[in-house]
């Protein structure tokens, strides 16, 4: 079969006028996959490359990356360094694109998708991620699901023999124009305080405010019964593949899914530490009641007066966050830290049960995502953890509470950002995402929780593979599945694909060799034109 992956964005199969042409041969010894370039490209330079997998080698597979000139002749690179020891226990998938549902319940790209899935089984990888999202399965009604896309789309894993996990997703995704369900936004229009808000009043819309959590705001039902609906409807329509196909299930915890307030939603530069999210009614009226309750009513009033706006380029200058002599520190401080945060950990442990309770009948995995906020972590305030609602400072031990719901409720924590070193961070914002992951980390080993990894970088390049085989191989990180984030037009590039491969092959060996693939039928690759493949970001 052939398949082309365009370096313009665009999947093909059987042009060969494309730019990045991926050709794929299979036979009993050898899978080819041959990226030939006919159009001047990068300042007018042609090139080819060959990855090509003896099914014969010790690994299932070898990998060999070599760039052709014009004339013919090969340029075969130094072979890669050995790693001495594989982690036979690593679990290795990849994100399916965002938008492998459409915003209008159709699949994008369905030819493209299915050819992708066929070069990562030949890879060795062992199943995908599928995002879920909760404004597309549920978007015209309470109560009414539309499941099709999706089935459809775990069927195809399920006729290719991968894995998979679903991502059941209670956010919105801007970018793919995936929004809140409709009848959700018809709520928010005349109850706006469903939605985070900051000092300004800007909202976010990318998710509800988890101090509605309990409150009957959605036509008289709770965000969470809403939420458990949703799980229960997702365990019947697809229990034929829980526990066989489907292996593993994330929650949505917050904005893109994970545990955290949407501190930068209305950011104008991520260097700053972000804004505090307690301007809702809702988040307001439960700070007076908190204040009260403490014998400090002027506490309740709102958030920290003395707190830096997105553009502050040095949160820790002045004000709340100052390194010494920061309100942080004071008793008010302290205070409001110690709400903010509590309400986080609440809705993760509440959202958490919730995931634990419907699915604890079947056999497969529960998981949440943790950001690694990593930005001014070499400060004593971290005012960028604070702001996300995440309490640690240089004398408190902030991630222990999280590491705690996730235990009690047997789920396993995902940590994003492993392929991210410190090496390559500005020493503007004294960012340190390795001593972060080492904490995080570090508590879930306390409290005996699991860890699942991913990568932050939608543009891997060697440092970023060596950074995640460096984590992976460290004993003290015991993670025992990796996603990759995440499936599109650059994942499969000629820049990117070979040093992915090395990754996987260094890092795990194959399941199986390339002879105990089932044959595949001419009819699943006959022809794809002009289909648009985005780049996405985990």
């Amino acid at each position: 079969m052939e398949v082309s992956v365009m370096g313009s964005l665009q999947v093909n199969i059987g042009r060969n006028n494309d730019i990045g042409f991926f050709s794929f041969s299979k036979n009993l010894n050898t899978m080819e996959c041959n990226l030939k370039n006919n159009h001047n490209y990068s300042k007018g330079c042609n090139f080819g490359r060959s990855l090509v997998w003896p099914s014969k080698s010790a690994f299932g597979f070898t990998l060999r990356s070599s760039a052709t000139s014009e004339n013919g002749v090969s340029f075969i690179p130094e072979k890669a360094s050995n790693i001495s020891r594989t982690i036979d226990c690593l679990k290795f998938y990849v994100g399916l694109p965002l938008d492998t549902v459409s915003n209008c319940n159709t699949i994008n790209h369905t030819r493209a998708i299915a050819t992708g899935l066929k070069a990562l089984k030949l890879l060795g990888i062992d199943g995908v991620e599928l995002p879920v999202y909760w404004g597309i399965a549920e978007k015209e009604a309470m109560g009414k699901y539309e499941w099709r896309s999706y089935l459809a789309v775990v069927e195809m894993v399920q006729k290719l023999g991968l894995k998979l996990h679903v991502s059941l997703c209670f956010h919105s995704s801007e970018e793919h124009e995936i929004q809140l369900p409709e009848w959700v936004s018809r709520v928010g229009e005349s109850e706006p305080g469903i939605y985070f808000t900051d000092r300004s009043r800007l909202q976010c819309k990318k998710c509800l405010s988890l101090a509605v959590d309990d409150l009957p705001v959605l036509d008289g039902k709770t965000p969470v019964e809403v939420y458990k609906a949703f799980c229960d409807s997702f365990k019947s329509t697809f229990s034929g593949f829980l526990g066989s196909t489907i292996t593993g299930i994330s929650i949505g915890v917050g904005p893109e899914g994970e545990l955290r307030y949407p501190s930068h939603h209305h950011s104008f530069n991520n260097s700053g530490a972000g804004e505090f999210q307690c301007y809702d009614k809702f988040m307001l009226g439960n700070l007076k009641q908190h204040a009260e309750m403490h014998g400090n009513p002027l506490w309740g009033l709102g958030g920290p007066h003395d707190a830096p706006s997105y553009n502050d380029l040095n949160p820790i200058s002045s004000g709340f966050f100052m390194e010494n002599g920061g309100s942080w520190e004071s008793l008010y401080g302290d205070f409001f830290l110690c709400w903010y945060s509590s309400l986080l950990v609440s809705h993760g442990d509440r959202i958490l049960s919730l995931a634990a309770s419907s699915f604890k009948d079947v056999p497969i995995s529960i998981s949440a995502k943790v950001p690694l906020i990593h930005s001014w972590y070499k400060s004593r305030s971290h005012p960028s953890e604070l702001a996300a609602g995440f309490y640690n400072t240089d004398n408190r031990a902030g991630y222990k509470a999280i590491a705690e719901i996730f235990s009690r409720n047997s789920c396993k924590m995902i940590l994003p950002g492993m392929d991210l070193s410190d090496n390559h961070q500005s020493a503007v914002s004294l960012s340190s995402p390795e001593m972060l992951l080492r904490q995080i980390t570090s508590s879930c080993r306390d409290h005996g929780v699991k860890i699942s990894g991913q990568n932050l970088s939608a543009l891997g390049d060697s440092s970023n593979f060596e950074q995640i085989k460096k984590v992976l191989l460290d004993e003290n990180v015991t993670t025992d599945l990796f996603t990759y984030q995440r499936m599109g037009a650059y994942f499969f590039s000629p820049e990117h694909f070979p040093l992915f491969a090395q990754c996987v092959r260094c890092l795990k060996q194959p399941i199986q060799t390339l002879d105990d693939l089932p044959a595949e039928g001419d009819e699943t690759v006959k022809s794809l034109h002009s289909m648009n493949l985005k780049v996405h970001v985990a």
